[in-house]
């Protein structure tokens, strides 16, 4: 059962019975036929002990499997109880009432809190931080280099999700590091108007409410309703930004449609127009029938089918089926002959104006230049060749040809001149083209036209067909390609100069994968659709003229573009007065509004007052850095750039960086509907399973998709989500950023550095009380001379630490700046600094020598302290600053926050490589005691021995022996060369060929309840063995179950065998060691 063999790192020693030989190691490589023998033997013995574990656990569950068969005869209980686990308690928000007025620094004369408490910590910050005028640019107003970034605003749809946060948690630890490294930074605020978004969840906002539809409400008095939403919302979200800590100027917060955004606005569009970049033309566009608007490639999500599915159908009854291929016939017009077509949307047929084939099929060569005949319809449809759009590999090499509803047949119709033949109304129904059909549904004309092909003898058979559904992502409706008169960006020049501004360097990617992507896209960009049939949202600035109230034909020579509609009228009376009475000249502005991205794409130069040239304009564009996600690399990053060289001539900024996707912890993508959409203000809050089902049903979701997505809750937060506090959630989401790659989020993982704001907070009370109360640090950072070996590797592992987060920082990896950090406060400062100068701290101080050895000490500790809250206050911006305001300050210190104190650089004085590597062996050392430690679970002090192998290891291990003593535990150590003698009942670790060291653990252990425990335990580990080769051993394993779940089995496997193999092992020292 257990043929696989791992190698134990130590092993158990006694005086009287060693597992070491005394003689020399043998060389590596080298056979010795005895031990081969005794190995063999050893492992023949273990099996078999193995062997027989298994046999008494099987006796044991057969006997306990009659007893429960008994039970269940008699009382007619259930066959299994669960087992009882210990449960996570939830940890919410405590109430705290934050006393110190609005705008004023907190009062912090009161003692140190005993424990780490967010709200408290968090409280009157940032009020204090905005009065003091901390995030303007005037803040380093001297300063030679300047950071600038536009924030990516947030839809003013409703609340900020975890995405949100992720963005202005990488954001403002970017702004914050360039603001304390002296630059003159400027983050500006705002949030976007989101047309289609904001418009959709009004909508169904009234209807949940009044029952009533924007259409029974008029335009004006609808448009009214969203500013109402916006101004309800949008300080929600102004709200959730400060909360998050956000360090951006809000006296130049925007709003997209703002009067500022508007004006910059109409006077791009207008710019453009003129110059012949913005034009009027019919081409298929992405149409929502449920919204009856056009919409964008980002707003359209993508289902997949493996074969044939029923789904739903937004305003349809009953489900209809996907992912089949309808095979029907064609009859050729005055022929015998017959073409078979496949399609997946039948009732498209009736818009047919083409059977396509390809040249070279020799199956349809006798066809060329024929026709079918329409079964509904008095028409004939020429059979075409087109090798563009035919696979003659596919199906049955011929395909129907439907330019009004197909993006690949749009442009066959386009080569071939067809006929385009729209049979859809803007809702879904048929219109007069759908003959018969007409006044159905799309989907009630499916099924129809399949039924009535059917009773014409025309259908062949149905076949399953993977595909993928094109829905919208706001109404959850099927997308319809449909030709529609739609206003078009011409991007063929914009995107050549994306291009090259990438390829000459002039805009910077992190990570620079990326610019593969950019290449590929603009390098085959199409027109961009920009007019969207909504009310909410930009108006188009071109008028439509008419001639005694008629409209013109929908041509471009019947529009104008104008500022104003007063400037439109003069335009077209300029323009037609020589054909038509003044008097019967009119103009009727375009009803459309444009697409979002068009005013996003003009962001980082309206913000500043383009196109007046403000003074803010000057000063601060082109900006610094965008930031954002590397999903909207095309919607939004090649539009900016492509308008502000077209714009302003310029570049909007020098660099781009792409951050991750949050999905959550099973790498889904985050949704409403699944339930797994997480609130950021509940992470930091803290949040009962009970509370998150009452904000889905407190939103907009169908009833069906709230009971999904409750279920999506109890299953990944059973009880909730515990309070987390901002600062933990900050620092997560940037720890977890890995240049462009997605994040899977899990929510323990935040909760994770919430114990770390709580260890900050232990390691500074502590730092304090050895401090003392009238501790006044030095002037500066300079050494004394006088700093012992722990005090200077400290202070040059804290140099290390100050390199790598500028580094991390400069490079926009955060990750090496957060791990960076995190390792110098844990595992550096807390786990061995604080530990190693507590007998410093505790010594008689009326000894000189020991006096002076902690004031150095204290000072090294100072240091450690101020540095370490400077490093994490980019992340962690409320915890340091409270910290901060803890500490003494510096004789004549003139720092008022820690947020615009100055950001660590290196100190070539505190550089010690030496040291670092003398701290790094003795560390291996220490290590090798405490993972003796663990492994005996001592809780006493036991002597620690090591034995090295050469003069100079020894001579730096003594030199050590007092930091091995107090970080091992041990009541004595000592440094033993290669000729002593193995301790008495010791146990060994292994460091290297240079390093042996020992514990003593005879009279600390009672090995017969060690035995015990382990033997019990054992068993139960061959119990779990036996039940996982058992799943893996079913008929088909490899083809039935998921490679992610066979890999974790075959993982599970080895890591059971593993832990088999040592519970054996330590079972049989143990006997040896206790003579049992």
């Amino acid at each position: 059962v257990l043929g696989i063999r791992f190698p134990i790192r130590h092993r158990l020693l006694s005086g009287y019975s060693s597992f070491m030989s005394d003689s020399a190691p043998s060389a590596p490589g080298a056979q010795n036929p005895a031990n081969d023998l005794k190995k063999k033997q050893k492992a023949e013995e273990k099996a078999l002990k193995v062997a027989k574990a298994a046999a008494k656990k099987e006796q044991q569950q057969q006997q306990q499997k009659q007893q429960q068969e008994k039970k269940e005869a008699k009382d007619g209980a259930a066959s299994e109880q669960p087992k009882k686990t210990k449960e996570k308690t939830l940890r919410l928000k405590e109430e705290f009432v934050n006393t110190t007025p609005k705008g004023e620094k907190k009062d912090m004369s009161a003692p140190m809190a005993s424990e780490y408490n967010p709200p408290a910590v968090e409280a009157a910050w940032y009020d204090w931080w905005l009065a003091k005028g901390y995030f303007g640019p005037e803040i380093n107003k001297d300063a030679k280099e300047s950071f600038v970034m536009v924030i990516p605003p947030p839809n003013v749809t409703g609340a900020l999700h975890l995405g949100h946060a992720l963005t202005n948690s990488v954001q403002d630890s970017i702004v914050r590091w360039n603001r304390m490294s002296g630059k003159r930074t400027l983050w500006v605020p705002g949030t976007d108007h989101a047309g289609i978004a904001t418009q959709t969840q009004v909508e169904k906002n009234i209807a949940k409410e009044s029952g009533l539809t924007r259409n029974d409400l008029g335009r004006e008095a609808f448009v009214e309703k969203v500013w109402e939403w916006r101004n309800q919302y949008g300080h929600k979200i102004i709200n959730q930004i400060k909360r998050l800590g956000s360090s951006v100027d809000w006296d130049r917060e925007y709003f997209s449609m703002d009067d500022q955004c508007s004006a910059a606005v109409k006077e791009a569009f207008v710019r453009l127009y003129r110059e012949g970049l913005i034009y009027r033309d019919t081409r298929l566009v992405n149409w929502c029938c449920k919204l009856k608007t056009a919409i964008s490639d980002v707003e359209v999500e993508h289902i997949q089918l493996e074969g044939p599915t029923y789904l739903s159908v937004p305003g349809e009854t009953k489900t209809y089926q996907f992912g089949v291929l309808v095979h029907f016939v064609y009859k050729v017009a005055d022929s015998d002959d017959e073409i078979e077509i496949g399609t997946t949307r039948i009732e498209t047929m009736l818009a047919d104006t083409a059977v396509a084939v390809h040249p070279e099929d020799p199956r349809y060569k006798h066809l060329h230049g024929k026709f079918v005949q329409h079964p509904f319809f008095d028409r004939k449809i020429p059979i075409i060749l087109d090798s563009e759009l035919v696979d003659m590999s596919f199906g049955t090499g011929a395909v129907k040809v439907t330019p009004a509803h197909d993006p690949n047949d749009f442009k066959c119709g386009k080569r071939h001149n067809l006929n385009f033949i729209t049979f859809l109304n803007d809702d879904g129904t048929l219109n007069h083209n759908g003959g018969p059909f007409q006044g159905m549904t799309r989907f009630q004309a499916r099924a129809a036209v399949l039924e009535s092909i059917k009773e014409k003898g025309l259908f062949r058979k149905t076949v399953p067909n993977p595909m993928a559904i094109a829905t919208c992502s706001r109404s959850r409706d099927i997308i319809e390609p449909m030709i529609k008169p739609q206003w078009w960006v011409d991007c063929q020049s914009g995107a050549k100069e994306a291009i090259e501004a990438v390829r000459n360097g002039s805009l910077e990617f992190t990570p620079p994968h990326h610019k593969d992507t950019w290449y590929r896209w603009l390098e085959n960009i199409q027109d961009w659709c920009i007019s969207r049939q909504l009310w909410w949202g930009h108006r188009i600035p071109v008028y439509r003229v008419s001639i005694k109230g008629n409209p013109l034909d929908d041509v471009r020579d019947s529009w104008v573009c104008a500022y104003t509609q007063e400037e439109a009228l003069s335009q077209a009376v300029q323009s037609f007065k020589d054909r038509y009475d003044q008097a019967d000249i009119s103009v009727v502005q375009d009803p459309d509004v444009l697409d979002t991205w068009f005013s996003a794409a003009l962001f980082p130069f309206s913000v500043f007052g383009w196109p007046n040239v403000t003074e803010d304009l000057k000063t601060f564009y082109p900006t610094t850095l965008l930031e954002t996600g590397h999903d909207i690399i095309f919607f939004w990053v090649a539009r900016m750039v492509m308008m502000g060289l077209k714009l302003t001539k310029q570049l909007p900024f020098k660099q781009v960086m792409f951050h991750a996707m949050v999905r959550d912890a099973h790498g889904r993508k985050m949704s409403k509907s699944k339930g797994n959409v997480i609130d950021p203000i509940d992470v930091i809050e803290g949040i009962t399973l009970e509370g998150l089902h009452e904000s889905l049903v407190n939103g907009l979701l169908d009833p069906k998709e709230i009971e999904i997505a409750k279920q999506g809750q109890k299953k990944d937060f059973p009880k909730g989500i515990s309070e987390c506090g901002t600062d933990a959630m900050r620092f997560a989401l940037c720890a977890y950023t890995s240049q462009g790659r997605d994040i899977n989020l899990n929510i323990n993982r935040v909760e994770a550095y919430r114990n770390f704001c709580n260890k900050l907070w232990n390691a500074t009370r502590f730092a304090l009380s050895n401090l003392g109360t009238d501790f006044v640090p030095k002037p500066n950072t300079n050494l004394s001379g006088t700093e012992t070996k722990v005090d200077k590797w400290i202070l040059s592992i804290l140099n290390d630490t100050i390199t790598q987060v500028n580094e991390g920082f400069k490079a926009y990896d955060l990750s090496l700046a957060t791990t960076s950090a995190y390792n110098f406060w844990l595992y550096n400062l807390c786990d061995v600094y604080l530990e190693a100068i507590k007998p410093t701290m505790n010594a008689d101080v009326s000894v000189p020598e020991n006096a002076q050895k902690k004031r150095t000490s204290q000072d090294v500790l100072y240091t450690c302290l101020e540095t370490g809250l400077k490093l994490l206050h980019p992340f962690m911006p409320f915890v340091t600053e409270e910290l901060f305001h803890r500490l003494p300050q510096r004789p004549g210190s003139k720092i008022e926050s820690i947020s615009i104190a100055s950001f660590p650089q290196l100190v070539n004085e505190w550089d010690n490589k030496p040291i670092e590597a003398e701290v790094k062996r003795v560390q291996e050392v220490i290590h090798a005691a405490r993972s003796l430690r663990s492994q005996y679970t001592l809780t006493t002090r036991v002597p620690v021995y090591a034995r090295v192998n050469s003069e100079s290891t020894l001579e730096l291990l003594r030199n050590y022996s007092d930091l091995i003593k107090v970080l091992a535990f041990a009541s004595e150590v000592q440094i033993i060369d290669k000729t002593s003698a193995t301790p008495e009942g010791s146990a060994v670790y292994i460091v290297d060929e240079m390093i042996e060291v020992f514990i003593v653990v005879r009279g600390a252990i009672d090995f017969i309840a060690e035995v015990q425990k382990l033997e019990k335990k054992n068993v139960k580990l061959i119990g779990d063995m036996q039940t996982l080769i058992k799943k893996m051993s079913v008929a088909d394993y490899d083809k039935k179950v998921p490679e992610n779940v066979r890999k974790q089995n075959s993982e599970k496997q080895v890591a059971l065998q593993q832990e088999i193999e040592t519970t054996i092992s330590a079972i049989e020292n143990f006997k040896k060691l206790g003579g049992i």
